[in-house]
């Protein structure tokens, strides 16, 4: 009767980091080796995903087949299946290897190469055409690699060489309503293969992707039997005995809650980008509004209150609400925080520009000084104590451009960049059901950047409610103005918010990166040229 324990290693690598990566395996090859037949790291593990332009590289490459060497020859009590990139005769593959013994058993080449979205692998790997059945102590495993998956003819292939189960590894990104997407897939490739699928992916975050593992092992009728957790690392044992499949202590859950699942993501990329880039801890500018509140309470769960602080730089518009909000929350985090009124600053600016200004009204020119009186001192800040400043804007902010270049966009992250205006209230409204953390004022008043007197965002912008929806449909899903306005949109708000949209692409190219949660995001998912005449050759035809 054959019978198979397969170790999951859901873990964090870094990009470019093959020395310590390498030492991550080693050391889950140590822990877990004894206790295990195989152990499966996720794709490209040795190198961190994505390695982007670092596989041009030809000491990467070198690097790469040294970690491989030392994998194999620790890999005496099991066997190890890696994920990492193959040269071979001047040609580069996505590959994943099964080592033993000093030797490489089998070795895997990806067959589908994703080339949309945040994904360029066609820039770097050539596809593997072999499908590839890994056999070990009478159990025949099918490989897969991530977006192998995806479509039905790798699959396909490996039934022809009577697999008993498949085994994927995967560097499967976050976003929202992902996990049922990755579920659907598993559940249809079930279907038409009637084997069972142990689908490992990596847990961590890369500048804007997030990997959240929720790692998933399906029986040979479709049934979830283990998921791991989200957005944490761990190891799992799945057993495959009699053609049964089990993974203790990872039981299935029928109810997936969306808001922690991005919430988490957030601070899983919050952690990772201060760790990963050497900073000593955060410093942010904390208004007294629902934005700075949000991405302070991420700040805190991700490093420790010990490591942020929370800047409040009141005007002579800032209201005794904001002023007594935001110390309100600092206090309940336990975060440092100052108070550093910028008027003098301000005053010293005016007084300098004045002759330059000459008679020329006040407008937003001098909005535009507050915040960028604000980024001076936070820039500052971070320089004298390397500190990282993270920036506090919104999806719906930065789509429109309601927001300060070399202002509130100063900052070298953004954790919610990704996140429309509602979803910052719904992310608010959960965190404080994990533990009082945000005051409910903040959650309940008008927003308003508090620039000047009795402002207000629906002074300048659609209701947010209406303001999220035609960006999804215009940003996220590509539609037209008429077919927006056809939906029940008012023309003027449409063709206002898109006008705006497309002005404002520079700002974007500027600003911070930030973790992705949308199915398109300001950044590599979404790629806009700044200098366009599309949307004006488009008004000409009346569109």
């Amino acid at each position: 009767m054959a019978k198979l324990s397969l170790c999951l290693a859901q873990l964090d690598f870094t990009v470019g980091a093959i020395h310590n990566n390498t030492a991550l395996i080693l050391k889950t090859l140590r822990e877990q080796g004894e206790q295990h037949d195989i152990i499966v790291f996720p794709e490209l593990a040795i190198t961190g995903y994505p390695p982007e332009d670092l596989l041009f590289r030809d000491d990467l490459h070198q690097a790469v087949d040294n970690a491989v060497e030392q994998i194999s020859a620790a890999a005496s009590d099991c066997v190890v299946i890696v994920g990492h990139p193959q040269a071979v005769g001047g040609e580069l593959f996505n590959a994943m290897s099964v080592l033993h013994r000093g030797e490489c058993l089998l070795r895997y080449f990806k067959q589908r190469l994703p080339n949309y979205g945040v994904f360029d692998e066609q820039r770097y790997f050539i596809p593997g055409h072999q499908s590839q059945v890994f056999e070990w102590q009478g159990v025949r495993i099918g490989l897969q690699i991530c977006e192998d998956l995806w479509h039905p003819q790798p699959l396909q292939q490996l039934l022809d060489d009577d697999i008993d189960l498949v085994l994927s590894i995967n560097a499967s990104p976050y976003e929202l309503n992902k996990h049922e997407q990755r579920l659907g897939v598993l559940k249809q490739r079930v279907a038409e293969a009637g084997k069972p699928i142990l689908y490992l992916n990596n847990c961590g975050a890369q500048d804007e992707l997030v990997f959240d593992g929720h790692s998933l092992v399906l029986d040979a009728k479709g049934e979830l039997v283990a998921e791991l957790p989200h957005c944490e690392m761990t190891t799992a044992t799945v057993t495959y005995e009699d053609k049964r499949i089990s993974c203790a202590g990872f039981e299935a859950h029928a109810e997936q809650n969306d808001l922690a699942h991005v919430y988490d993501a957030l601070v899983l990329a919050v952690r990772d980008y201060v760790t990963k880039n050497g900073f000593s801890g955060v410093a942010l500018g904390l208004s007294g509004g629902i934005d700075s509140a949000l991405t302070l309470a991420i700040a805190s769960d991700a490093l420790g209150a010990d490591k942020v602080h929370a800047v409040m730089m009141p005007f002579r518009y800032t209201s005794d609400m904001s002023l007594e909000d935001a110390e309100k929350q600092a206090d309940t985090l336990g975060v440092r925080y100052d108070v550093v009124p910028i008027e003098p600053m301000f005053n010293e600016f005016m007084t300098q520009l004045g002759p330059l200004f000459g008679q020329n009204e006040t407008d937003t020119t001098e909005e535009n000084l507050q915040s960028r009186c604000r980024g001076v001192l936070l820039m500052a800040l971070s320089n004298k104590t390397g500190s990282l400043v993270l920036a506090t804007g919104n999806k719906s902010e930065m789509a429109v451009g309601y927001a300060t270049l070399y202002g509130d966009m100063c900052g070298g992250f953004a954790p919610i960049k990704d996140i429309p205006k509602l979803l910052v209230y719904q992310l608010a409204e959960f965190r404080n059901s994990r533990g009082d953390c945000i005051p409910q004022r903040v959650i309940d008043r008008p927003p308003s950047a508090e620039l000047a007197p009795d402002q207000v965002d629906s002074d300048s912008l659609p209701d947010y409610g209406d303001l999220d929806r035609i960006l999804a449909l215009y940003v996220e899903r590509d539609w037209s103005v008429t077919d927006i306005i056809a939906a029940g949109f008012a023309e003027e708000d449409v063709r206002r918010v898109i006008r705006l949209v497309d002005l404002n692409e520079y700002k974007r190219r500027q600003s911070a990166t930030g973790p992705k949660v949308t199915p398109r995001n300001f950044g590599k998912d979404r790629r806009y040229p700044i200098t366009s005449h599309y949307r004006h050759e488009l008004q000409r035809q009346g569109q």
